[in-house]
């Protein structure tokens, strides 16, 4: 059931509030759109975002990689299967809050344990209900992805004109290095595998397996158990771990996880420890930032992108190097910057490309084993056609 006082497109937002609106966004351009709140009382600060993705959103909601971003759902129902501890991409949030059309219903799921708003409330996440998503959608689409303030007080009481400056003192995502903030701060042994129902997270079986160094630059945790799933002995290091550090685990090859901020400011301390690994011909798996620093280190540049890509129904075709076969895969993706493909040196060749917009969804560096993918072939939530890229990479450690 919509709220009762749904907001209006933004175009046409009304700066006076309307009665029982409990939650607001107020963009930096001045556009404030009234709605229902829940979730966490609070305002916080961000660029928005959608995501078109109609399931996972506990998962999209815990992903690190939002870091810094309110979410703008463009599925009307979210919450309908409630929360649980499983379903979490790590063990605190990450993201601001979100924006739904609906407010979340009560879930209807054998595996629910809490209702979405309450799961909010407890994690810190504000959430703003009442809002026309597809208007908004298409105001990011069409204008970029804007910074704001969403908020929410039960009793109706907000500052605007505090949530204003609030919005535009945001400095934006471009510049800041968001990876430290959520990555691990110690390093340790991974041990859990692929879920399945009944059974939970599987654990690794023992015997010899290859080792991988896992770099933590805010990496959803299915991305580990994918590398275990696919025969891998995991060690997690912190995003700052240098060289030396990485080289004493003695790895089989070096995994660059997906994280959050502009690459470019994470590339600062990352892209020398990569291109130590490289030029000992270290073999080297990337996915989303991990994919973005694998580019700044072969010599390429990354760009901030119009508006990203968010959601799990993204198709990709594979166009060059060891996939040059022009299959298409349907992938979950979840970045706003990108590797710039025009500035590719020679010896570093585009394996796979959006067919949304043409942008660069993959690399590979000819006479290294190193590959990368901006894509995540872990899903989480997401469809499962890309994870022959784990089997890939473990399958050719030694």
């Amino acid at each position: 059931m919509a709220p009762a006082n749904p907001s209006v497109a933004p175009s046409a937002a009304p700066k006076a509030q309307p009665s029982g609106a409990t939650g607001v966004l107020v963009l930096a351009d001045g556009t404030i759109l009234w709605g229902i709140g829940y979730g966490a009382v609070g305002a916080g600060a961000g660029e928005i975002c959608f995501n078109t993705a109609m399931t996972g959103y506990q998962e999209i909601l815990t992903d690190p990689s939002y870091a810094g971003q309110i979410i703008t759902f463009t599925f009307p129902h979210i919450g309908n299967v409630g929360a649980n501890a499983e379903d979490m991409e790590r063990e605190r949030r990450a993201a601001i809050g979100c924006i739904t059309r609906e407010l979340p219903t009560q879930p209807s799921n054998f595996r629910s344990a809490q209702t979405l708003p309450d799961w909010m409330a407890a994690e810190g996440l504000v959430g703003l209900a009442g809002i026309d998503t597809r208007a908004l959608t298409r105001r990011i689409r069409d204008a970029g992805a804007p910074n704001g303030v969403i908020a929410h007080s039960p009793d109706g009481v907000f500052d605007v004109d505090e949530l204003l400056a609030m919005a535009r003192g945001w400095p934006g995502l471009e510049g800041m290095d968001l990876a430290k903030a959520v990555s691990r701060t110690d390093t340790g042994d991974w041990t859990g595998g692929a879920w399945t129902l009944g059974h939970g997270y599987a654990t690794e079986d023992g015997g010899e397996r290859p080792h991988v160094v896992a770099i933590d630059y805010g990496a959803k945790d299915n991305i580990f158990r994918n590398l275990v799933a696919a025969g891998a002995r995991v060690t997690v290091v912190p995003a700052t771990a240098t060289l030396d550090e990485v080289l004493s685990h003695n790895p089989a090859g070096v995994f660059l996880s997906n994280g959050p901020g502009d690459p470019a400011a994470t590339g600062d301390y990352a892209v020398p420890v990569i291109k130590g690994l490289l030029e000992r011909d270290v073999p080297i798996f990337g996915i989303c930032l991990g994919h973005q620093m694998l580019g700044l280190a072969a010599g390429a540049r990354t760009m901030k992108m119009h508006q990203g890509h968010r959601g799990a129904n993204h198709p990709v075709q594979r166009v060059g190097g060891d996939f040059a076969d022009g299959v298409v895969e349907i992938t979950s993706m979840n970045h706003g910057f990108a590797v710039d493909a025009s500035t590719l040196p020679a010896g570093v060749v585009e394996t796979h490309k959006s067919l949304f917009d043409g942008s660069n969804c993959g690399i590979a560096i000819t006479g290294k084993q190193a590959f990368s993918v901006q894509y995540h072939p872990e899903a989480s939530p997401g469809p499962q056609d890309s994870f022959y890229l784990f089997e890939k990479f473990v399958g050719g450690l030694k």
